[in-house]
């Protein structure tokens, strides 16, 4: 999140986080024109906050139209910029000046405002309204999450569901390892890295260091209810093609034989868009959300979306002492009723 005025991704990782914007708002407090139910600027606005000449608020526009465009960036004509003059008279906005007899205008919301901003590398003052939406971007992700990002997927109202649904299914494959295979204890961790390194290419160890989890961790409890989703789903059906193949041979496979297997049952074509999107949305959220990069899987970054947003750090996300708290009420009330 901190090359802005490089990275469109993270960007859109700023300005998708609503909660983050409507108190940059607060804090900026730039006058605009209430328009269309919204803060309205003009381009003669924009530039005369930034100290910067409108042919630098062009440039911008034309290097970078449809990113500004999909933010809030409007030119306005005909009925619409009669209203929006009448608008900015009637709000007695006087910082607002229109050309005579311009036919269109250029007009930015609050978003694009900020969008803006962050695309004007020579302006000071952009500079320094980067710095303070970084700030309060940091500051509202720590407040809605207790300070600790480490277990912010545990705000997800299907992460309690998955994980224990995850550790059913890594039961499955613990007991077709131990009746299957001849091969000492290890083989649980092997195959266990074996399954990270197929869903996100990291194995236990490497995850481990990404996130900074220390020794009392469980890796499990931090990872998001998609990612928990694939890995059972890959520990059940290798579970069971290790069965069929201890069947069809009639005794222990050597570590060659699983391994042989394992590669086989990975490679299926059925895998590649469950883990190709689980691996976006896995390093897409922890480089957004706990500003963790994992190098292996650069090439799926993306911008966080809107309701990921909402999801992790929304009104109606919980911590998880509290969603338990909500679960155990429920199944008292159910229990009550029979």
């Amino acid at each position: 999140m901190k090359n802005l005025t490089t990275s469109e991704i993270a960007r859109k990782n700023v300005l998708n986080n609503k909660y983050a914007l409507e108190e940059v708002q607060k804090a900026i407090g730039l006058r605009g024109v209430v328009f269309e139910g919204e803060l309205k600027f003009t381009k003669q606005q924009i530039a005369s906050f930034f100290e910067v000449s409108e042919r630098s608020i062009n440039s911008s526009l034309q290097q970078n139209d449809q990113e500004l465009r999909s933010n809030g960036y409007d030119v306005i004509r005909g009925n619409r910029l009669k209203l929006f003059k009448l608008a900015a008279i009637d709000g007695d906005v006087k910082e607002v000046n229109f050309p005579n007899k311009t036919p269109q205008l250029g007009i930015f919301n609050f978003r694009a405002f900020i969008n803006i901003a962050m695309l004007l590398n020579k302006s000071e003052r952009a500079r320094e309204v980067r710095s303070l939406v970084l700030d309060i971007v940091i500051d509202t992700i720590n407040k809605r999450t207790g300070g600790n990002t480490k277990y912010i997927n545990q705000r997800d109202e299907d992460f309690i569901f998955n994980l224990l649904n995850n550790k059913d299914y890594h039961s499955e494959m613990v007991l077709a390892l131990r009746d299957c295979v001849d091969l000492g204890n290890v083989k649980y961790l092997l195959y266990n890295d074996k399954v990270y390194r197929s869903v996100f290419r990291e194995d236990a160890d490497e995850y481990r260091k990404v996130l900074k989890l220390s020794k009392e961790d469980d890796e499990r409890h931090t990872m998001y209810a998609e990612i928990l989703d694939l890995i059972a789903s890959y520990e059940a059906g290798f579970a069971d093609e290790l069965r069929k193949e201890f069947v069809r041979i009639g005794r222990k496979l050597t570590q060659m034989e699983t391994d042989a297997l394992y590669a086989s049952f990975e490679q299926q074509r059925l895998w590649v868009p469950l883990v190709n999107k689980a691996r976006a949305k896995m390093a897409s959220r922890d480089l957004c959300f706990r500003d963790a990069l994992h190098a292996n899987l650069k090439e799926y970054i993306g911008a966080v979306p809107t309701d990921d947003f909402e999801r992790f750090i929304g009104d109606k996300s919980m911590e998880l002492s509290a969603r338990l708290e909500t679960y155990i009420e429920a199944l008292k009330r159910l229990k009550n009723r029979d």
